[in-house]
């Protein structure tokens, strides 16, 4: 039997959609998310226009709120994982992320440095001196400038952190090659038959590019800059719709 403080899984779901559609409504009409909170309590229409603009409105969050749930769930787990960074990131601080940071792609630029060309060692070099930097602005945008400054600076700036030294070095790597290039090669080809195919932008990408040697450093840094943007963004809809345990 489930206890009284805990909706199960189901409730919970439920209770994620509810808030999910409040949300919706409260982009346009006032006091819908958390009216229970307020003593006025929820704003209802009064007049017919009102009425008609209001169900039209609910009508349309509908459908919008099923697509954004898969969003929701991937906020969630995003977030539990970017809390426990955000912590291990506390406790180290920007010096100590600095110096993590260091360890870490030093470890592979001194590799680079005996196996490599001397072009390849100083490609990894500067790869990872650009991660070293964006670890380190990572930890400054979350702390400073609140949720926008996080979403729009924060997360780019770690994902361009992971991202950049591997596919540097996989450049000059033939067993990182193996590994990086046909993943790289089957997430252009989804985002160019499904994210990029809107307008021809697919078929113009397709004809004046082609996926090879520095191609792939460009690619996953557009990559990484969008999907930091969008893991922020469905951590903030994970905020809104649940919002943290203090």
């Amino acid at each position: 039997m489930e206890s009284a403080t805990q909706p199960g899984l189901v409730g919970a779901i439920r209770i994620d959609l509810v808030r999910l559609h409040e949300t919706w409504m409260e982009l346009v009409f006032p006091r819908q998310l958390d009216a229970g909170r307020s003593v006025i309590g929820k704003w209802k229409p009064q007049t017919g226009p009102q009425r008609a603009a209001y169900s039209v409105w609910s009508a349309l969050g509908v459908p919008l709120v099923a697509l954004a749930y898969p969003l929701l769930l991937l906020g969630f787990a995003t977030r539990f994982y970017a809390k426990r960074l955000d912590s291990a990131g506390a406790r180290l601080g920007l010096v100590g992320v600095v110096l993590l940071s260091v360890v870490v792609w030093g470890a592979l630029t001194a590799f680079a440095r005996y196996q490599f060309s001397t072009n390849g060692f100083l490609a990894v070099l500067a790869a990872s001196l650009v991660a070293t930097l964006s670890a380190a602005l990572a930890v400054v945008f979350s702390r400073v400038g609140g949720r926008g400054t996080s979403v729009l600076f924060a997360y780019p700036s770690v994902m361009t952190a992971l991202f950049l030294p591997p596919v540097v070095a996989a450049l000059y790597s033939p067993t990182l090659s193996e590994i990086v290039f046909p993943g790289s090669q089957t997430v252009a080809i989804w985002l160019l038959d499904n994210v990029l195919a809107i307008g021809g932008l697919d078929q113009f990408l397709r004809e004046r590019f082609t996926l090879e040697g520095f191609a792939y450093v460009l690619m996953w840094f557009g990559v990484a800059v969008p999907l930091g943007w969008l893991l922020g963004i469905v951590v903030a809809l994970a905020d809104i719709v649940r919002p943290r345990r203090r």
